[in-house]
């Protein structure tokens, strides 16, 4: 990295009813050492006053800048896209994705520049620390190996660590404008990016070192999976076929063809049984491997 020169990085924050917790995680950001970041906001429909709350915080704040309303958005996924659509990031050297509600290291974004100008990385995500109002904390890992198509069956982690070169972002970007309609139909933003990063052969860089405090509340979209109504959550989604869903339309979003695909679309007992022979790069953590094969034995998947 360039010691002589800050790299400049865009963060992109989605928020939503965030009167409570998005000054903490504001300043966090803004206390980020050896970077120049602004901070560009996306207000969803809220009802808690935080536009408000906001403007008058952050009036004079130059590396604040907060986007227009527009239409109710409905979702996190969808406040990203938008957010990743309309903001003129071109002039940045990274991107980087926020939530509201959690709290930043302050190395957080020049770790990842370094990791990511030294490298051949485009793309950045890292472990989390969780945490609960009781005072309980967990390392959240992802960072185990990545199998030939992880990224078609889960992110590379939580959206909020991602930090993506802007050669990279305005490929996504341009992805996104061109493919709106079918984009907004998919639920977890963190998802995509890393799908279409690693089709179109972007190294991805997974750290080990946790880079943030991830809050964990009623209201995570998805958050940690720990304690049994997580468990509970997510089987029922499972069930729903949610999962198997979610991976069709990211299938078919980027136009895949190869030698599963069909499988995954087409789901009958039989398509389960060959699919077990992939099964092994579907996921990155090993027991998720056992489990998906299991799953996929028994026709829950």
């Amino acid at each position: 990295m360039n010691t002589n020169k800050l790299p400049k990085v865009a963060v992109l924050l989605a928020a939503y009813n965030g009167t409570q917790w998005i000054e903490e995680q504001i300043e966090s950001i803004l206390n980020q050492i050896k970077v120049a970041v602004t901070i560009f906001i996306s207000i969803d429909t809220s009802t808690d006053g935080t536009r408000e709350f906001l403007e008058a915080r952050y009036l004079d704040n130059n590396k604040i800048i907060i986007l227009d309303d527009i239409e109710k958005l409905g979702g996190a996924a969808k406040n990203f896209y938008r957010l990743i659509r309309d903001v003129a990031f071109n002039e940045f050297d990274y991107i980087s994705l926020s939530d509201q509600d959690d709290i930043w290291n302050n190395d957080k974004l020049f770790n990842a520049c370094k990791i990511l100008s030294e490298n051949n990385f485009k793309a950045y995500s890292s472990n989390v620390t969780a945490f609960w109002e009781d005072g309980k904390i967990l390392l959240i890992d992802k960072a185990q190996n990545q199998t030939a198509y992880d990224h078609l069956f889960e992110a590379a982690g939580p959206g909020c660590t991602y930090i993506l070169t802007v050669k990279l972002a305005l490929e996504v970007k341009s992805f996104i404008i061109n493919k709106w309609s079918y984009v907004n139909k998919i639920e977890l933003h963190d998802w995509l990016i890393y799908a279409y990063a690693r089709e179109n052969n972007y190294k991805w860089y997974i750290d080990k070192k946790p880079s943030m405090m991830y809050r964990q509340h009623t209201i995570n979209v998805v958050g940690a999976n720990t304690g049994i109504n997580a468990k509970i959550k997510r089987l029922k989604m499972i069930l729903s076929s949610w999962y198997r869903n979610e991976t069709i339309k990211i299938i078919n979003i980027l136009g895949l063809e190869n030698k599963f695909s069909l499988l995954i679309q087409n789901k009958t007992y039989l398509n389960n049984i060959l699919l077990l022979r992939f099964v092994f790069n579907f996921r990155r953590r090993f027991k998720e491997k056992i489990f998906l094969s299991l799953l996929l034995l028994t026709g829950i998947y």
